[in-house]
């Protein structure tokens, strides 16, 4: 089964298992990152874009598909969720 939620994280944490791995468990999702630069200013560009697109009814996730695909860090551990 696909989880309905995931997490996607971006910066310096997001290089640290450790913290990741605490987000997982403690949201009981997966979680992602992308290998990008500047990755505070990607959510205001995507969102940028679509603005550009809106009127031609390009929706935001049509825009955000043309991002770096996301890769798998870490997933929930096994009875975390029952701490």
């Amino acid at each position: 089964a696909v989880p309905r939620t995931r997490i996607l994280a971006t910066g310096g944490a997001s290089h640290n298992k450790k913290i990741l791995q605490v987000l997982s468990d403690v949201f009981n999702a997966p979680v992602f990152t992308i290998d990008t630069t500047n990755s505070a200013c990607l959510g205001s560009a995507y969102r940028a874009m679509h603005g550009l697109v809106a009127e031609r009814n390009v929706s935001l996730a049509d825009v955000v598909k043309l991002a770096p695909e996301p890769r798998l860090a870490v997933t929930p551990t096994p009875g975390a969720e029952e701490v």
